[in-house]
């Protein structure tokens, strides 16, 4: 199951990146790692080599989402919105529980920069999607505290 990601082009490009460092530089130095632990002896008790083979499972694994992500992605600028409603690659100003916030509602990958930010599935983010600016949402924490949101603005991300 994919779902589709709003990137920017300078997201896009600095994921690409990363995916091109893995595939290529970090594979061959990952490979090395292992050999040189491998040329050790007893791989059993080879705290270097399982070291070495653990990091090259979550380089994978991070190739693979990668690729997904920049397979399923949308890239540029997003549509605008004239509605008037919050949505995915929007910066969000909100009041929370008597707070003011300022996050990005959408991919971790976008953001660049200390700017917080909230998937579209989280309970945050899932309360505020579609929402009206102006409107006040409530949303029912992991802890299970009701918490009341007043969304006072929302600009897409660039």
């Amino acid at each position: 199951m994919s779902t589709q990601t709003w990137l920017t082009q300078e997201a896009a490009d600095r994921l690409r990146a990363e995916l091109e460092n893995f595939e290529g530089p970090g594979r061959k130095e990952i490979t090395a790692k292992i050999e040189a632990a491998r040329a050790e002896g007893d791989l059993k008790e080879n705290g270097g080599y399982h070291a070495a083979r653990d990091e090259q499972g979550k380089m994978e694994a991070r190739i693979r989402q990668l690729k997904q992500m920049l397979e399923n992605a949308y890239i540029g600028t997003p549509p605008p919105s004239a509605d008037g409603k919050v949505g995915a690659g929007m910066v969000v100003t909100a009041h929370i529980a008597g707070d003011e916030m300022k996050f990005l509602l959408g991919s971790r990958e976008i953001a660049s920069g200390d700017l917080d930010v909230y998937s579209e599935k989280s309970p945050l983010g899932a309360a505020v999607m579609g929402a009206e600016i102006g409107a006040t949402v409530s949303y029912t924490a992991p802890n299970g505290r009701e918490i009341t949101v007043d969304i006072r603005s929302a600009e897409f991300y660039a």
